[in-house]
């Protein structure tokens, strides 16, 4: 059974520093940070990637022989990479707190408490992935899943934000069978184009490092970079499409079109920044600005998906 709008019990105080009972505002706000961090990692491993900072550490877990920090002789590449590895223990207090935040919800509030586990599990997975590619010479393709993983991460945490803001799923839906059918394929769609971005970046002149070399060329995947760009921008149209479908289709059934509204402006910069980078040789910050908003076009897509369902409230508990 499930109480809608259960009230918070106020006959204890509730202390800034004890672990919370209900869904209160630091939980909320972990769930942001947890959301925003997953998304500037995104961001400053592209940095690492169009800087061709990807070997300023040569190695993994350390960064040179003999020294887990960067050193002068390694440079301002060295200087990028090891920022970005830092950046990673941020992202562990964060989930750490965000974890500690919601153990005590794990009856009430279960899905909240798996999703930060979730994502205080797959940290050590990134890690070894990032410390993969580095050892494999920033292979193209286990650069590519380091970034598939990072995508996954922020429907994740898209997922924490939503769920701490509007509570757990209710059974049923709050729209047609046609509609989901539709937001499954904007779902499908979004992954397909997410995908062929990965290869697209790991088959143009931002492949990962200048000092990635083999057989004196710049390691790429080895598909035609015109071609690949081409097949890029079909899904990433149909997933424009699509999302035009759902917006008229939430204001015919007069439903709440907030979500897809968020989504088709992402889509609408991503689209301008991605026609505009392939015109213009693909200027570094273009092309970063891009990746980063692949980040939240993941982030808003989830947001759809989980808004066509109906949510029982913030404080809601399961009996």
């Amino acid at each position: 059974m499930t109480r809608v709008g259960t009230p918070i019990d106020r006959s204890t105080p509730t202390r800034w520093w004890g672990l919370p009972r209900t869904v209160d505002a630091r939980v909320v706000v972990l769930a942001w940070a947890s959301f925003v961090i997953e998304v500037v990692l995104i961001g400053t491993g592209g940095l690492v990637r169009l800087t061709a900072s990807g070997l300023g550490c040569p190695t993994w877990p350390e960064c040179t022989s003999g020294s887990f920090v960067t050193t002068p002789e390694m440079g301002l590449h060295g200087v990028i990479e090891f920022g970005n590895r830092l950046l990673t223990f941020v992202l562990v207090v964060i989930a750490i707190a965000m974890f500690l935040a919601v153990v005590r919800l794990r009856r009430t509030r279960p899905e909240l408490f798996w999703l930060a586990f979730a994502q205080g599990a797959s940290i050590p997975l990134q890690a070894v992935v990032g410390g993969i590619s580095v050892l494999t010479n920033l292979n193209p393709y286990v650069v590519g899943l380091h970034f598939v993983i990072s995508t996954a991460l922020v429907s994740i945490t898209a997922r924490l934000v939503y769920r701490s803001l509007n509570g757990p799923r209710r059974p049923g839906t709050l729209v047609p069978g046609w509609y989901r059918t539709v937001v499954e394929a904007l779902m499908g769609a979004v992954a397909v184009t997410v995908l062929l971005g990965i290869l697209t970046t790991g088959s143009g002149p931002h492949a990962g490092a200048g000092e990635s070399v083999q057989g004196g060329k710049l390691v790429r995947t080895g598909f035609d970079p015109a071609v690949i760009e081409d097949l890029h921008a079909v899904p990433a149209f149909a997933v424009f499409a699509l999302t035009l479908v759902l917006l008229v289709a939430a204001v015919r059934l007069r439903i709440s079109s907030r979500w897809v509204l968020l989504l088709l402006v992402v889509e609408f910069v991503q689209i301008a920044v991605g026609i505009t980078q392939a015109r213009s040789a693909l200027p570094v910050g273009l092309v970063g600005t891009h990746m980063v908003l692949a980040g939240l076009l993941v982030g808003a897509t989830t947001a759809v998906s989980l808004s066509s369902h109906p949510s029982a409230g913030r404080d809601a508990v399961r009996s």
